[in-house]
């Protein structure tokens, strides 16, 4: 049996950016349990613009941490060349602009994404991330979830939670003009 010393504790007082710029680090680090030990037991992810066939939300920690086990499997992550992070009137929630490159692990093609999260960081903890990148960008052959999409199977969509059709896309009250 292994022992894997205990990771501390994430400092509460630790602000939202720099909570991030770690955990971005982590990433590049390949240190998946470790950027899971900077999440809240019951933190949501969610990927607003997820395709077909892959997770639009993750509850839980032990969701997220099924969701990136294999991430380092498939994405070599290598470099985040541009990296902006906005405070929002939350002071708990930044707003993240950032391109990563890699490679693709089964094919060797290179990676490059681009990612604009939310992220909502309570007692040094990751309660929320909201992850809006472009499933359009992702290179043809990694494009099938069955063979690229990290192992947690999608989990069921709640009615809210099911993508908005055309006849959604209702203004409740008349558009301003500012």
């Amino acid at each position: 049996m292994t022992h894997r010393p205990r990771r501390p504790h994430p400092d509460p007082s630790t602000a939202p950016g720099e909570l991030y710029r770690h955990a971005l680090d982590l990433l590049l680090a390949k240190d998946i349990d470790g950027w899971v030990g900077l999440w809240d037991e019951h933190g949501v992810m969610e990927f607003p613009f997820a395709p077909e066939g892959w997770p639009r939300r993750l509850e839980g920690r032990a969701a997220v941490a099924g969701y990136m086990r294999g991430y380092p499997d498939h994405i070599d992550l290598r470099a985040i060349p541009y990296l902006e992070i906005t405070p929002t009137a939350d002071p708990r929630t930044i707003v993240a602009e950032m391109r990563a490159t890699g490679r693709l692990v089964a094919t060797g093609e290179p990676y490059e994404m681009s990612y604009i999260a939310l992220v909502t960081v309570v007692g040094g903890l990751i309660t929320r991330y909201r992850d809006y990148w472009n499933p359009l960008a992702v290179p043809e052959s990694a494009r099938d979830p069955r063979t690229f999409a990290p192992t947690a199977p999608p989990p069921p969509l709640n009615p809210a939670q099911q993508p908005l059709s055309r006849g959604d896309l209702r203004c409740p009250t008349p558009a301003r003009s500012w």
